[in-house]
């Protein structure tokens, strides 16, 4: 079998057999790839603590018919252990996790930027520098506008007209002008519109000055674009305080 090396982040493992398991990895060019690792269950496994979720690794891969089978791994940041130590980092992380798996929809098919947003926003939960619950948020924006689905929070989704605008409407792609509102749009206060656009283009100036409740309303706003756009909502969403 042709072996290759690329580096990962580890989104989900399933069990597989007695001592095996199935690892969806997002790579760094090869895009969301399914890979076996052989034994990482026994106690004996070289690299089995490697492979958990959250972990930055590079890795030996040996390309198989279905799945390939990971043949090495070796940790570059172990982020498992700084999330997973929080409650409200680890909810977060998770949400990240599944949101990547369900944006990149084809295996082996490049997403470098979504790599790169995954790595750069669990190596800001792990710092800690900056609230989780925003840091999820603005890793959501970029990452659905990486996608294909970016909302505007200036103009007029549908008309284009300039800005500032009242309604929000998830389906419509944004902010509507008063002509272009549409039946059951959102209206958020001038300072949460301001903050989403802050956290879309990653101006934490604005995010960490930012109202309580702005961020609360804004929070409610990103799921409900999320979900609109992932045509189903996430299980990993539900355990967060949103």
């Amino acid at each position: 079998m042709a072996l290759y090396r690329d580096e990962a982040i580890v989104l989900r493992t399933q069990k597989l057999g007695e001592a095996d398991r199935i690892i969806t990895l997002l790579t760094r060019t090869n895009g969301r790839v399914r890979a076996v690792a052989k034994g990482v269950r026994r106690t004996t496994s070289r690299f089995g603590s490697r492979l958990e979720p959250f972990t930055h690794v590079d890795l030996q891969l040996a390309e198989g018919r279905s799945l390939d089978v990971v043949t090495q791994a070796d940790t570059l940041a172990p982020y498992a252990a700084e999330v997973g130590s929080d409650y409200e980092k680890y909810t977060a992380g998770t949400v990240m996790l599944e949101t990547a798996e369900r944006l990149v929809a084809e295996d082996k098919e490049p997403a470098l930027q979504q790599f790169l947003l995954l790595v750069g926003a669990l190596r800001a939960l792990a710092a800690a520098d900056r609230p989780p619950g925003q840091v999820l948020d603005s890793f959501l924006l970029r990452s659905l506008s990486v996608a294909g689905y970016a909302p505007t929070f200036e103009s007029c989704a549908r008309c284009g007209r300039p800005g500032p605008h009242r309604s929000f409407n998830p389906a419509a792609g944004g902010m509507l002008c008063s002509g272009c509102r549409l039946p059951g749009s959102a209206s958020p206060a001038p300072e949460t519109v301001e903050l989403l656009g802050a956290l879309l283009a990653g101006d934490w100036t604005l995010v960490e000055t930012s109202a309580p409740r702005h961020r609360k309303e804004a929070n409610g706003l990103v799921a409900a674009y999320l979900a609109w756009h992932v045509e189903r909502r996430l299980k990993s969403l539900s355990h967060v305080d949103r």
